[in-house]
């Protein structure tokens, strides 16, 4: 009698981990080399996302969200199957290992293109360092200087952008979105290292899932696309979309990201963009101010309109909704995301951009305000 020959359990699966296991293995192990990584991002992993971008700009919808949507229901089909054929005899282990093993596989595999498609860019040429911007220590006087300036910017916008009934912003985010391939177009003349495609940001279905994860947009390198939550008050939501869409050109750092945002808003000259751009910068000024010289942000924080008042009371009122545990999860995992790739300030790298903001902006608007606000 010919015995059977036994085959070997999962090959394909095996193989996916191997093979993913490598990459990332190769990925941390080379990401130390500085120059190594700028050569990939810039010749490699730059073009490559500007073409899938240009690819999934032809779908009016995000390609990403139907990507992970499609991937959340394959895992709950397969879950529903495997418990269909529980009770079938005998192959348990073998049962139990293939499932466990498809899992682990398909994770790997996502984690090792996300470690080429965008963790590469976290390690090559930053943005400070292609566009030649210097970086120095700022002053208390100076971040009080640019807060009032910012301040002073979003007063001035306020009255130009629409309002409800309630006196609360009421810019169409559709509107924004149709206009968000142009976001760039002035300040990529002024740092060609912003050159990109002219795409648009899209909108995610699922927003209000966004919102419990405290998310406000993300970037998909598989996608190359610019992804914005709409469900949050609109009054930062074309600051948002100019930060997915500085991603989009390679920016990946989210200091930077913000950073770039305000300058791309700025230049454009869209009353909505330039207002959410003046918001979104002071927040992170007035915070930072706050933290040095409390008295001082108070006097600057008196000084705004009751139309940037009641933005600032809006968006304040609808994030407190999402205060739950799933919510403060979301940021834990999101924050040890950002330290794995040596963003060591977690999540409040966010706020790191006040100092390019004074950097940046101190010298235009010190003569001014006579060098203090």
């Amino acid at each position: 009698m010919r015995t059977r020959e036994k085959k070997p359990i999962c090959p394909i699966r095996h193989t996916v981990v191997i093979v993913s296991a490598a990459v990332i293995l190769l990925h941390r192990a080379l990401r130390g080399s500085h120059a190594l990584m700028s050569r990939l991002s810039q010749t490699f992993v730059r073009p490559l996302l500007r073409r899938l971008g240009e690819r999934c700009a032809a779908c009016s919808f995000s390609v990403a969200e139907l990507l992970m949507a499609a991937a959340v229901t394959l895992a709950v089909v397969y879950i529903l199957f495997c418990l269909e054929h529980r009770s079938r005899r005998g192959g348990f282990l073998s049962r139990l290992y293939r499932f466990v093993l498809s899992f682990v596989s398909f994770a790997l595999a996502v984690y090792a293109g996300f470690c080429v498609l965008w963790g590469t860019c976290y390690y090559g040429d930053d943005f400070i360092t292609r566009s030649g911007l210097e970086q120095r220590a700022i002053s208390a006087e100076e971040l009080q200087t640019v807060t009032a300036y910012f301040a002073a910017l979003a007063n001035t916008y306020a009255a130009q952008v629409p309002r409800d009934t309630e006196g609360v912003c009421a810019t169409d985010r559709q509107e924004v979105l149709a206009r968000s391939d142009g976001v760039f177009f002035n300040l990529e003349r002024e740092y060609p290292c912003l050159e990109g495609a002219a795409l648009r940001a899209k909108p995610v279905r699922l927003s209000r899932l966004l919102s419990y994860l405290d998310f406000t947009g993300f970037f998909f390198p598989f996608t190359g696309e610019a992804n914005v939550n709409t469900d949050f008050p609109p009054s930062l939501f074309a600051s948002t979309v100019a930060h997915e869409l500085a991603h989009q050109r390679g920016v990946a750092k989210e200091q930077e990201a913000n950073f770039v945002a305000v300058l791309a808003c700025l230049s454009y000259g869209d009353p909505n963009y330039v207002y959410s751009a003046a918001l979104m910068a002071y927040i992170h000024l007035n915070n930072a101010l706050a933290s040095v010289n409390p008295p001082a942000a108070a006097a600057i924080r008196a000084e705004l309109d009751e139309a940037v008042e009641r933005d600032l009371e809006a968006n304040k009122s609808y994030w407190a909704r999402f205060e739950t545990p799933v919510q403060t999860a979301s940021n834990s995992f999101y924050e040890g995301f950002l330290q794995s790739y040596d963003q060591t300030l977690g999540l409040k790298s966010y706020g790191a951009c006040v100092d390019l903001l004074v950097n940046y902006y101190y010298e235009d608007v010190s003569a001014f305000y006579g060098g203090t606000a």
